[in-house]
């Protein structure tokens, strides 16, 4: 017997991970009425591996994220207990924040937040069985096979274990690493979403039943270990940053104070030099590395490794391995780094970063006492394997929608991801595009140049996905205009227009773009002469003097000048250190960046010449057959994608737009 929920929502969003967190939102801020459905509710946004957020291209993401109006950044500045600046000596292309955050309290914060988000319902249950709309039949029917009487045809039903069922118009599966998960710890095996949780079998099977084809994936944890029992005396500190680092943006503009930390009292007392009285409360993180025997008692034990026995039968992430992966593959290094990073402000839980294993617990024991500082260590969790069925590459649209069910949307570890950053960048573009769907309007599709979530989607859609995809600055062929810094000058006005952040926040960002222009114009048009007088100032300054006539952007300009010493000398306006960091990326860079714009100019025209749905591939003359077939089936929607396909050549891009030019219907694409 069924029961049928009497209220039709907008959207349904099936997981409660950082996709379908950042997909809810987004589509209830966007006036749809959403409900959120998840398995267990105290597992809401769980970081069921390491409680880190950020780092080298997915901090970059979470910049994003939060300028496009979503929660991770700030649900993150509430809950971190450690914040660094990585590749500060690098250029500000490739240097990104990553924060360690209390695991109980992020997603205790996020679960509140989402609590009190207008149009949005949160309800715990397991999804069994999707029942897509319906056609009428033959006989003018649309009445369900097993006569679900209630259920509307034109709209989406989800079954639950309870055989209650919800309907929506729209549907968006965000489902991690659950559908038909299973976990793998040397010979131990059991069907698993992750540790201790069950795995999403019947919807696994459902999926593969409405002819979605599914590839099989692997993800791993480490082993958590006990604080207490780790010889910090030789390990080295890692601390946090000793100056104010955030993700989110405009907390000051917006008159709101910076966020307090969601943790109060004094931290567990096993860590050593706590970083306590600064800006912010902080727990260093902690270096060991690997030894000889740690490597011996892991060759030895290859035999009873599931990744080379064949019991896993997933392929895991090319970038991220298992420690006895790592030690097969580079046989040459004598030793690997592991980082012992806190679990959370109170508790002695200590997640060793590096170290991901499926491993006989046994082992485990052995490999990590090898190490000096973990002699007497005791583990607390063993590591695991978890592997589980995802989509196969081609079935997703560069609005996250399914290729074969309109209305369908697909988000995370479903569609070939790992790591919660792309997972919330998915879900944030899946839950815009859905609302955009609901609402009969054109989805929101970011460009290659506009933003690193663009980058992600694009990737997922014109390539194939073999293992776990990852971010990576490398990916970004236009990083250099993609940084941290500027992700809310080239997405917050978007994100006012999708209703997804409050007009303060886009005048906000507006005044930031105003000012740093007013300030570089100023630069530009003030010459100065290598007088005397001129040269003093600057020296005082820490400004080496002129030998020649320059303006004043052309001193900025210099590798060792800041603009506030700039300022000092030559008696210009203070400003925000936001605006300041702009005006000397635009005094330092102008160059690389004007070359990359015009490289974004003329590959956007690629873009723009839109590819219709309906095409027919097969009936182009003179195209390869490989190209043809790789065509067909990731049905790109522009030339400029389909340029992007591995197996396409120039050649083949030119038969495509001399026959698209032929039928006619070369369109601009709206973005």
């Amino acid at each position: 017997m069924y029961s049928i929920h009497p209220y039709t929502y907008d959207l349904i969003v099936v997981g409660a991970g950082h996709a379908g967190c950042e997909a809810a939102h987004a589509a209830a801020r966007m006036g749809c009425r959403t409900l959120l459905l998840t398995i267990d509710l105290d597992k809401l946004a769980h970081m069921s591996c390491n409680p880190s957020i950020g780092g080298p291209a997915k901090g970059h993401l979470v910049r994003e994220i939060d300028a496009l109006g979503g929660l991770m950044g700030r649900v993150t500045d509430r809950t971190f207990i450690q914040i660094r600046l990585l590749n500060e000596s690098k250029g500000p292309a490739v240097q990104a924040a990553r924060a360690q955050a209390d695991k109980r309290l992020y997603a205790k914060v996020m679960k509140e937040t989402l609590e009190t988000t207008p149009n949005l319902d949160l309800r715990q249950a397991m999804i069994e069985r999707i029942i897509p709309p319906r056609p009428l039949n033959r006989n003018g029917s649309n009445r369900p096979a097993d006569d679900l009487a209630g259920v509307q045809p034109d709209h989406y039903a989800v079954v639950t274990h309870t055989r209650r069922v919800y309907q929506s118009r729209a549907l968006v599966l965000t489902t991690g690493t659950f559908l038909r998960g299973r976990a793998i710890t040397g010979e131990a095996i059991w069907g698993a979403g992750r540790a201790g949780e069950a795995p999403a079998t019947a919807l696994g099977e459902d999926l593969a039943a409405l002819g979605f084809p599914l590839v099989r994936l692997k993800t791993g944890t480490p082993p958590r270990i006990d604080a207490r029992t780790i010889d910090f005396s030789q390990t080295s500190v890692q601390h946090g940053s000793a100056t104010p680092l955030f993700f989110g943006h405009y907390y000051r503009a917006l008159g709101e104070t910076p966020p307090e930390p969601a943790f109060a009292g004094a931290p567990a007392a096993a860590y050593p030099e706590p970083f306590l009285n600064a800006w912010r409360p902080q727990l260093p993180c902690y270096l060991v590395h690997t030894t000889p025997e740690f490597h011996d008692i892991v060759r030895s034990n290859l035999g009873r490794a599931p990744l080379f026995s064949g019991i896993i039968e997933g392929v895991g992430p090319r970038y991220c391995p298992s420690i006895e992966d790592k030690i097969v593959r580079f046989a040459d290094k004598e030793r690997h780094g592991l980082f012992l990073e806190p679990e959370g402000w109170s508790t002695h839980e200590v997640y060793v970063q590096g170290c991901n294993t499926s491993l006989p617990e046994d082992v485990q024991w052995a490999m990590l006492r090898s190490i000096p500082a973990l002699r007497r260590v005791e583990l607390m969790r063993a590591g695991y394997a978890i592997e589980y069925d995802a989509l196969a590459t081609g079935e997703i649209a560069a609005d996250m929608s399914s290729r074969r069910a309109p209305g369908l949307f697909f988000a995370g570890q479903i569609n070939g991801t790992t790591g919660y950053e792309e997972a919330a960048a998915q879900g944030l573009m899946a839950g815009v595009n859905a609302a955009r769907f609901i609402q009969g309007k054109p989805p929101v599709i970011l460009r290659r140049d506009e933003a690193y979530i663009g980058v992600l989607i694009d990737d997922l859609i014109t390539k194939e996905i073999r293992e776990p995809y990852r971010m990576f600055t490398s990916r970004a062929e236009h990083r250099l205009l993609l940084r941290t810094d500027n992700a809310d000058l080239r997405l917050t006005r978007l994100a006012g227009e999708l209703e997804l952040v409050d007009r303060e926040r886009v005048e906000a960002v507006e005044r930031k773009r105003e000012e740093s222009e007013r300030l570089l114009r100023m630069l530009r048009g003030q010459r100065l002469f290598p007088s005397a007088a001129t040269n003093a100032r600057l020296s005082d300054a820490g400004i080496a003097p002129l030998s020649s006539e320059m303006s004043a952007e052309d001193v900025l300009r210099r590798p060792d000048v800041r603009y506030e010493q700039l300022r000092h000398a030559l008696d210009l306006p203070a400003c925000d250190d936001d605006i300041a960091e702009q005006v000397e990326i635009e005094a330092k860079y102008g160059g690389y960046l004007h070359k990359q714009q015009r490289e974004v100019e003329r590959l956007r025209r690629m873009e723009s010449r839109r590819i219709p749905p309906d095409f027919d591939f097969a009936a182009l003359r003179g195209l390869r057959n490989e190209a043809r077939q790789t065509l067909e089936r990731f049905r790109p929607a522009t030339v400029g994608q389909a340029a992007r396909l591995a197996g396409i050549n120039p050649a083949d891009v030119a038969i495509l737009i001399v026959a698209l030019e032929r039928r006619g219907r070369d369109v601009t694409v709206e973005w």
